[in-house]
C-alpha cells in the first residue's frame, strides 16, 4: 500500500468521524480533500460510491427513530434535485468547482458562526425547499449535507434520529447521482483494488463517530466542525486562485 493511499484513507477515516458527529455526511470534508488526489469528476464518483457504503452503515447503526415525514418531504425533493445537479456537473470544470465549493462552504460556515441560534422554521415547505437545495448542491458540487443538516435541525430531532434520517435521505441522493456520475466519468486506474480498504475505513470511521456521539454532546463539536468546514472552503478557494490553470 503506497503512502498516497494511506494518507487518503486517514483523511477518509477522519471525515467519516466528523460527518457522523455533525450529521452532515463525510462528503462535506472529503470533496475538497479528495481533490488533492483525483480530478473533480472522479472525486464526485468516488465519494458518491463511498457515501452509499457509509450511509448503509449509519442506517444500520442508528436505525431507530427514522422520520417518515422527513423521508417523504425532504428525501423525495433531494433525489429530484440531485439528478438535475449531477447532470449539470458535467458543465463544471475543476477550477470552477473549486471556486463554487469554496464559496459555498465558507459562506455557510460564517453564517452559522455569526448566527448560531438561527433555525429554519419547521414545515412541509421548508423540508421540500431545503431537501431540493441540498440535493441539487450535492449533485453539482458533490456535497449538500450542510444544507440538509440545516433543514433537519428545524425539526428538533434527537441525535441518533438526526443521523439516521440524514443518512437515509443521503442514501437516496447518493444512489441517484452515482448512476449519473458513472455514465459521465471513469474511475481511476486501480480503484477497485483499493475499494475494500476504503470501505473498511469508511465503516471504521462511522463506528468511531458513533462511539464519540454517545459520550459527547453534538453541540460541543459544533464550533470545531464549522471551523473545519471553513478550512475546507478556504482550501478550495486557495486551489482556485493558486492552483494549476
Amino acid at each position: 500500500m503506497d503512502s498516497a493511499l494511506l494518507l487518503f484513507l486517514l483523511l477518509l477515516f477522519l471525515a467519516e468521524i466528523l460527518g457522523t458527529l455533525g450529521g452532515f455526511g463525510s462528503s462535506l470534508f472529503m470533496i475538497p480533500l479528495a481533490g488533492l488526489f483525483y480530478p473533480f469528476h472522479q472525486v464526485l464518483l468516488i465519494t458518491a460510491l463511498l457515501h452509499v457504503v457509509s450511509n448503509l452503515s449509519k442506517i444500520a447503526l442508528f436505525r431507530h427513530g427514522l422520520s417518515r415525514f422527513l423521508l417523504l418531504y425532504m428525501g423525495l425533493p433531494s433525489i429530484i434535485g440531485v439528478v438535475i445537479g449531477a447532470v449539470l456537473s458535467e458543465l463544471v470544470n475543476d477550477r470552477l468547482a473549486s471556486l463554487l465549493l469554496g464559496l459555498f462552504l465558507s459562506i455557510f460556515s460564517v453564517i452559522m458562526m455569526l448566527v448560531p441560534k438561527w433555525k429554519i422554521k419547521a414545515s412541509k415547505n421548508s423540508a421540500v425547499v431545503t431537501g431540493g437545495a441540498a440535493g441539487f448542491t450535492a449533485g453539482l458540487l458533490g456535497t449538500g449535507g450542510a444544507i440538509r443538516g440545516l433543514g433537519l435541525t428545524a425539526f428538533g430531532l434527537e441525535k441518533a434520529s438526526f443521523v439516521a434520517t440524514s443518512a437515509a435521505i443521503d442514501l437516496g441522493v447518493d444512489s441517484s447521482r452515482l448512476v449519473v456520475y458513472w455514465l459521465e466519468s471513469d474511475l481511476p486506474v486501480g480503484f477497485w483494488a483499493q475499494m475494500p480498504w476504503m470501505m473498511l475505513t469508511s465503516f471504521g470511521g462511522t463506528l468511531a463517530g458513533r462511539a464519540l456521539l454517545k459520550k459527547v454532546s453534538q453541540e460541543q463539536f459544533r464550533n470545531l466542525i464549522l471551523v473545519l468546514v471553513m478550512g475546507a472552503g478556504l482550501w478550495s478557494l486557495f486551489s482556485f486562485f493558486f492552483g494549476k490553470r
